[in-house]
């Protein structure tokens, strides 16, 4: 039997500060659900509500041919069901509740839904962290060896360490990687960039760089903070880098800053092998979280498309 508190509420219906206390106290909270994060990548969002704002479900909703469906908004990793003490009736009930006026659902829940795996679990999504309690010390001496010769050739080559990179510099290299960034639109990029200056005038974004001796960025990165989080949220590499051991020393020098502080640093990603022995090779570990697929579009809807709807 559904919850017969659970609202569904269009964006603004939403109480925005009971939203952002219930995503801030939620032991799976997320950067992504939080009601900013929502407004600047999935503008016109919609969610599901419990009671007062005791649990809550992010919905990012777009209209094709004048059909309603759930979609994956650029640089969101995962949404699903936040809240204190989950549990999996209570996840199902969620999903149970997406309107059926909402005729395809395509998304990714958190690592806190895993105990729910009704059939509209398509898989499961791999991500690596990496928990930086321990000196750099002890997390260096958990690096694979062929990390720890990439890292040794960035020093020899006289490889700069930076913080201050312009955001745009790292949109700029991210854009040669069409393997990786060739799912993002224009708009994306956009929202993207003011979403950053957004958290950046919080101290919550940083855009981090590694430089050559003849002062060529090759590898960049940004940073996004919440819930002692540090997400690995955007990555841009140049060509020229990956001969000088750059991405390997970019990575490595976070780790060597934050050793200590407790944070854990969120590689959002891991699902294609080379990334996974990649991040892993730092000794991060695989947490998992499920994917949420289901299919209500009408018959001939379904064999025109014969694919998701973007």
């Amino acid at each position: 039997m559904l919850q017969s508190n659970l609202q569904y509420l269009h964006r603004n219906q939403v109480d925005t500060v009971k939203w952002d206390q219930c995503i801030n106290k939620a032991p799976n909270g997320l950067i992504y659900a939080f009601s900013f994060y929502l407004d600047h990548m999935a503008p016109g969002w919609s969610a599901l509500v419990l009671g007062d704002y005791e649990a809550v479900m992010p919905l990012p909703i777009r209209k094709k041919m004048g059909v309603a469906y759930i979609y994956k908004p650029g640089f969101i990793a995962s949404l699903g069901v936040f809240g204190p003490a989950l549990t999996r009736d209570l996840v199902t009930q969620f999903i149970q509740a997406i309107p059926a006026s909402i005729k395809l659902i395509d998304t990714c829940l958190n690592a806190g839904n895993i105990f729910s795996n009704p059939p509209e679990f398509t898989k499961l999504h791999s991500n690596f962290i990496l928990p930086l309690q321990l000196s750099y010390e002890q997390l260096y001496n958990g690096y694979r060896n062929n990390i720890k010769r990439n890292i040794k050739r960035a020093q020899k080559l006289n490889n700069r360490y930076a913080t201050d990179v312009k955001v745009e510099e790292v949109l700029r290299l991210a854009q040669l990687q069409p393997d990786r960034t060739g799912h993002f639109t224009e708009a994306d990029y956009a929202n993207f960039t003011r979403l950053y200056h957004y958290l950046h005038q919080q101290q919550k974004a940083l855009a981090c760089g590694v430089y050559t001796e003849a002062n060529e960025l090759v590898a960049s990165c940004v940073y996004f903070f919440s819930h002692n989080r540090a997400y690995y949220i955007l990555v841009g590499n140049h060509p020229n880098g990956r001969t000088q051991g750059a991405s390997h020393f970019l990575i490595d020098r976070y780790i060597h800053d934050n050793a200590g502080t407790g944070l854990l640093l969120d590689f959002e990603g891991g699902d294609f092998r080379n990334l996974a022995f990649f991040y892993s090779s730092f000794g991060a570990q695989l947490e998992v979280y499920p994917a949420l697929y289901v299919n209500r579009l009408p018959w001939w809807m379904k064999l025109l498309s014969g694919k998701p709807v973007q």
